[in-house]
């Protein structure tokens, strides 16, 4: 009897804020990146991308293998649709692989303009049960970004009512409201979350004012932790990749258009090291039941972002464990200090203040980073540098020596354990 094969696994889908973004998310083994064009998108205040920079954009990614999809998922107004049709035969003409949308009308007027793009629809739609999963199959979807408040055994009986390709957010930051549709922005500061320009005032700090003793301000606290009452912890879902895999998950998706060339780049490398150690388990034939990360792997997520982790409602509905009370973030020990522009001499592009004696890890496709300490810096002109600023290229000596570095890849600075 021939053994059945192992599941496949799923797209790794990681964000692209801007080309240099989508560059590294690629050399660390994205299957597919997401972007967002200067209008129609979520991500306003993001680098986005004009008509020239998403065809350079799908020229880079598909001379590689990886799949381009553009969002074009606000909730629109009627002003918005002018221009709309124009726009979608523009992101056909560019060559991208899918777009990724949330109102129902702009989801029509995509149907007919560009029918041969494959339609994608967002999380902010709020998928979170079977019917609704085969009610937006009917209107043409190939794909259902879930809505993040559904658990391991919901995504399961969706997978089992539908043909269309799932996607899951894995990794990155939550939203207070639900499915990301929040109205707390608009209210207080005037800018639009759902039209793409959001101020992020789940971040805030937040007192109490009485209304007949104006002026006086109060603490607000919960559980005696502080007051930052909407500020979420965020979504990790790498231990549990074994179980998405297991549920019929298409992609996985990582949260961060707005975060950091070195957050991306080092979300994107753990995620791709997961899922590649979890098919050697498949191909060696274990019960992806069964699998469990390795430690190093828990190692490596605890160096990335600064909020803490949260699984969100993959198990059960969150609690105030999952909440960041006391501080807007956490501190965190390491940063990225510089991205490999040359590989003989090792030239880095500076991101942070980088001194002699430092110490320093390389961000290469194993999972356990290289670490070294910073022996010597050399300018351009050859002169010998003591300390460096951001956004220098200096010839980098190391001990060890670095063998065999690769373009683009991230150079990582420790500062300490936080306090």
């Amino acid at each position: 009897m021939s053994q059945q094969p192992y599941p496949s696994l799923p797209e790794l889908l990681a964000p692209a804020g801007t080309f240099e973004k989508l560059v590294t998310a690629i050399h660390y083994g994205a299957d597919a990146v997401y972007l967002g064009g200067t209008r129609f998108s979520l991500r306003a205040r993001a680098g986005n991308f004009d008509q020239a920079g998403i065809i350079r954009a799908v020229d880079y990614a598909h001379g590689r293998g990886v799949k381009v999809y553009v969002t074009v998922n606000i909730f629109a107004h009627n002003r918005d649709l002018e221009t709309l049709p124009a726009y979608l035969r523009e992101l056909e003409a560019a060559g991208v692989d899918g777009l990724i949308i949330a109102d129902p009308g702009v989801l029509s007027i995509a149907r007919q303009e560009v029918p041969s793009l494959s339609l994608h629809l967002s999380t902010q739609a709020n998928v979170t049960n079977g019917a609704s999963a085969a009610f937006w199959a009917e209107q043409g979807v190939s794909r259902l970004n879930l809505a993040r408040e559904l658990g391991r055994r919901e995504i399961a009986e969706i997978r089992e009512c539908t043909g269309v390709e799932l996607e899951v957010f894995v990794h990155g930051a939550l939203c207070i409201s639900y499915s990301g549709r929040c109205m707390l922005s608009n209210y207080m500061t005037g800018r639009d979350a759902n039209k793409g320009d959001c101020a992020h005032p789940c971040r805030y700090s937040y007192r109490l004012v009485e209304e007949k003793r104006p002026g006086q301000y109060f603490p607000v606290e919960e559980d005696e932790r502080g007051t930052y009452i909407f500020n979420s912890t965020d979504l990790c879902l790498l231990p549990r990749l074994p179980q998405l895999i297991a549920a019929g998950v298409d992609s996985i998706k990582i949260e961060g258009r707005m975060k950091s060339m070195g957050y991306v780049g080092s979300a994107v490398r753990l995620y791709r090291a997961a899922l590649d150690w979890i098919e050697q388990q498949l191909s060696s034939g274990a019960d992806l039941e069964e699998v469990e990360l390795p430690q190093v792997f828990r190692k490596e997520m605890k160096k990335i972002g600064t909020r803490g982790h949260s699984q969100n409602f993959f198990d059960a509905p969150p609690s105030s464990e999952d909440m960041l009370y006391d501080t807007m973030r956490q501190a965190q020990g390491y940063a990225p200090v510089g991205i490999v522009r040359a590989t003989e001499p090792l030239i880095i592009e500076t991101r942070n203040v980088l001194e002699l004696g430092d110490r320093i890890e390389y961000l290469g496709a194993e999972i356990e980073p290289l670490q070294m300490e910073v022996t010597g810096m050399i300018h351009p002109d050859g002169s010998k540098a003591q300390r460096v600023n951001p956004g220098n290229r200096v010839e980098l000596v190391t001990e060890p020596p670095l063998g065999a570095p690769q373009l683009d890849a991230i150079v990582r600075i420790y500062r300490g354990d936080p306090e």
